[in-house]
């Protein structure tokens, strides 16, 4: 029952991963930005290392607050750098997160001498282990459960996101398309591109330590490609993708406990099989299951129309 309980835990913090991830991603791809993810998700790593080397201590807070600010000024940055250097937008993006990652790789070894800080934590993340970081216990049918603290902050981002796309879907629908005629419409695009920016960095901060920097770039962007696939209706696409990252988590964690057994792998590796990395894998295969089998934009059906019109061709010329 134990155990039941902990996989029950490291699905659910998977899944509110995955789906606030996913909300916001859809805006990234359909703006032609889902780099802004990855420069953000590394970026991030200077803002948790000075925050420790400031305060002195690993309190959540003071880390997220410090991680959030330079996620949200790795935005800032890419801006102004395309802007003023003149370069394109993703060779601006490659340029701040790459040097801002390398800074806090340095930051953190600096501050590994001094505290146990596992710099391959920060990259795949230690989803295994969010349920034993209880911070609530409420009473249910006199029952006592046991809440992680990764659970109940990621359900709080997860709600903002959700919050911000149905307000403001109107907003980042019109933006995300065509920005100049948001302007002509009252719309302030760059209001809406830096307030996406701030969600997407305060996400991924909230996500880093469940799932790790490497892995909230696939959350953030394969689920919303794959819906992109299916479907060119942009609600539907947002439904869609949280969907497939639900379903990610879901599988993602059954094939972390099973799929290791099954391809003989020893006991020991099907121990240390990462959640957070089979969830990835999942999240490729889904895609490559859309890519291939999409009613409309998949590989297969673009070929059994193209056979279908050669074939009508020939009759034609009959």
């Amino acid at each position: 029952m134990e155990w039941f309980i902990i996989d029950t835990w490291i699905v659910v913090v998977g899944m509110l991963a995955a789906i606030a991830c996913a909300l916001l991603g859809n805006f990234l791809v359909l703006r032609k930005m889902s780099m802004m993810g990855d420069a953000i998700s590394h970026a991030v790593l200077p803002g948790l290392a000075i925050a420790f080397l400031v305060t002195g201590a690993r309190a959540s807070l003071s880390m997220f607050v410090g991680a959030a600010v330079v996620g949200v000024l790795t935005a800032v940055f890419t801006q102004w750098v395309s802007r003023f250097g003149k370069v394109d937008e993703g060779a601006s993006m490659g340029i701040v997160f790459t040097t801002l990652f390398a800074l806090g790789l340095l930051l953190i070894v600096q501050a590994a001498d001094h505290v146990d800080l596992d710099a391959s934590c920060v990259l795949y993340g230690a989803i295994e282990l969010t349920p034993l970081d209880v911070v609530w216990r409420p009473e249910l049918l006199g029952t006592v459960i046991d809440v992680p603290r990764a659970a109940v902050v990621l359900s709080i981002v997860c709600s903002v996101n959700v919050l911000f796309v149905v307000f403001f879907f109107k907003e980042l629908r019109i933006s995300s398309f065509d920005s100049e005629l948001a302007t002509t419409m009252g719309i302030s695009a760059n209001v809406m591109h830096y307030l996406l920016m701030t969600l997407v960095a305060v996400t991924t901060v909230a996500a880093f330590e469940a799932v790790g920097s490497i892995i909230v770039i696939a959350m953030l962007i394969v689920p919303a490609a794959t819906a992109h696939l299916l479907t060119d209706r942009l609600g539907t696409m947002v439904i869609l993708s949280g969907i497939i990252a639900a379903l990610t988590a879901v599988l993602g964690h059954i094939a972390a406990l099973v799929l290791p057994g099954w391809l003989g792998f020893d006991a020991a590796v099907v121990e240390t099989t990462s959640t957070s990395g089979m969830m990835a894998v999942t999240a490729g295969l889904l895609f490559a299951l859309a890519l291939f089998c999409s009613p409309r934009y998949g590989i297969l059906a673009k070929r059994f129309r193209r056979l279908d019109r050669s074939s009508d061709l020939k009759a034609e010329n009959r």
